[in-house]
């Protein structure tokens, strides 16, 4: 049964307790709480836990089997009629995805354009199964006890040499802390900190997710502007100089693609240490810098332990890992600690040891350095037929950094509506004006690299140029 049905009992009461059984399950079936399909607890395990003989909840199963409102089917079990509630039927929106700006469909395979998700076809499928295979039987074979809420150990040591080779971050497995992805880095950072009712700096544009997230940890996200050298930190001084925190994306920034300069670096390091405020560094896609090295993280610069590092496998390996990572100063692993244990503890121990193989085996840094091949050719190939498509329109093309190619669109287009009718012919940009909080917001489409279909590229290119035209694209 859903956590949302929780069935109770009147002793005193007049009713048998068969019929009050009855009665609940009845009413969380038609009310739809109890979805069709769904499996109800056999008649042991429900006088188990409800402290009732079997015969008490064999009768209450009985009635609704001859009701029809449950179905007996032996060794399968008994489960709910396959109907649907008057009430579910007149809540569809009830299924709709959260944020459906960013997220359409969280089970589709990757669509022509979509961010945030690598290669679909160069994926190391078999290596993958492999070694998910073995550390699954692994994990099954450990004692039945609680993990580390704060993650697998071996994945930890593992995340602490990988940062120090890739992003040239010393730090020690017990700063790092296993997260579900990014968003649960974040989510982590606003617990721990306890900065409600007070300023954020925000890059912008920004990641719309992080706004979001900041509102909902009771901080006020501020826009500061991000120049040709990423945040720029004389406005963010400027306009909030009291902020505790300030969220940045240095490696690069997210859409822009710039670096944050060493100059703004520095300078983001001493305002944080002059006003005991903290940075927490989104490292989105430092990894997969196409053009030349990547800058070493921000937090290898940090000597005032200000600043927080989060990562994530998302990009790398994939985002149905729903695996990140937090790498936090030496004086704030206690009170992480104790927030990861009782708030947001790490999960998915087999898939923390995969990805700890496929870290402590070298399997992470050549599938990097073959996906950044591919993605440089795709985003060559993607900015070629864009040329094509939009010569003569009012559009600019350019490759925003990381895995991403913007379209530039009129100050009037109607970028949403683009991106929400290209859905149906199986492209999925992003829409530029989102990522502003402040107006005017620049509108333009965000198109990944990463799942193009070359043979049908210059289809697609044409088709999404033609319905940037129909809604304001310009000719």
């Amino acid at each position: 049964m859903r956590e949302a049905f929780k069935l109770t009992l009147d002793r005193g009461a007049r009713v048998p307790l068969a019929s009050q059984i009855h009665a609940a399950l009845a009413a969380a079936i038609r009310d739809g709480r109890l979805a069709g399909g769904a499996r109800l607890p056999s008649w042991r395990d429900l006088a188990a836990q409800l402290g009732v003989s079997r015969g008490t909840v064999r009768v209450a199963y009985e009635r609704l089997v001859d009701e029809q409102l449950v179905v007996g089917l032996g060794a399968a079990g008994t489960r709910v009629a396959a109907q649907l509630s008057p009430q579910a039927k007149a809540a569809p929106h009830l299924e709709a995805p959260p944020l459906p700006l960013l997220f359409q469909d969280f089970s589709r395979p990757p669509l022509v354009f979509q961010m945030g998700v690598p290669a679909q076809d160069a994926f190391p499928f078999k290596l993958w199964s492999r070694l998910a295979a073995g550390r699954a039987r692994a994990a099954a074979a450990l004692p039945v006890t609680y993990p580390d809420p704060r993650g697998e150990p071996a994945l930890r040591r593992e995340i602490a040499a990988y940062l120090a080779i890739a992003r040239g971050l010393q730090c020690a497995p017990a700063q790092v802390f296993v997260t579900s992805g990014y968003a649960g880095a974040l989510g982590l950072v606003l617990q721990a900190l306890r900065l409600a009712g007070r300023q954020a700096w925000m890059e912008e544009p920004g990641f719309p997710l992080t706004r979001i997230a900041l509102r909902s940890g009771g901080l006020t996200p501020l826009p500061v502007p991000v120049d040709g050298e990423g945040l720029d930190v004389a406005a963010g001084r400027s306009r909030a100089p009291d902020a505790a925190l300030a969220v940045v994306t240095p490696g690069q920034q997210a859409p822009l693609g710039v670096a944050l300069s060493l100059r703004r670096r520095l300078a983001l390091l001493d305002w944080a240490a002059e006003n005991g405020a903290w940075v927490l560094e989104d490292d989105y896609l430092s990894e997969l810098q196409l053009t030349g090295r990547s800058p070493p993280a921000l937090a290898s610069l940090d000597r005032a332990g200000r600043v927080l590092h989060a990562g994530s496998f998302s990009k790398t390996i994939s985002p149905a890992l729903r695996l990140g990572f937090l790498v936090v100063p030496p004086d704030l692993v206690g009170r992480f600690g104790e927030v990861a244990t009782s708030l947001a503890p790490a999960g998915g121990l087999s898939q923390q040891l995969a990805v700890a193989a496929f870290l402590g085996e070298g399997h992470q840094l050549r599938h990097l350095r073959r996906m950044k091949r591919l993605y440089a050719q795709r985003r060559d190939l993607l900015l070629a037929r864009l040329a094509e498509a939009t010569r003569g329109k009012a559009m600019s093309v350019t490759f925003s950094g990381g895995l991403a190619v913007r379209l530039g669109l009129p100050e009037r287009a109607a970028d949403l509506r683009i991106a929400n009718e290209a859905a149906a012919f199986g492209l999925a940009p992003v829409p530029l004006s989102p990522w502003y909080a402040e107006t005017p917001r620049p509108r333009g489409l965000v198109l990944g690299i990463t799942n193009l279909a070359e043979q049908r590229l210059a289809a697609d290119c044409a088709r999404l140029v033609a319905l940037a035209g129909r809604h304001g694209g310009g000719e």
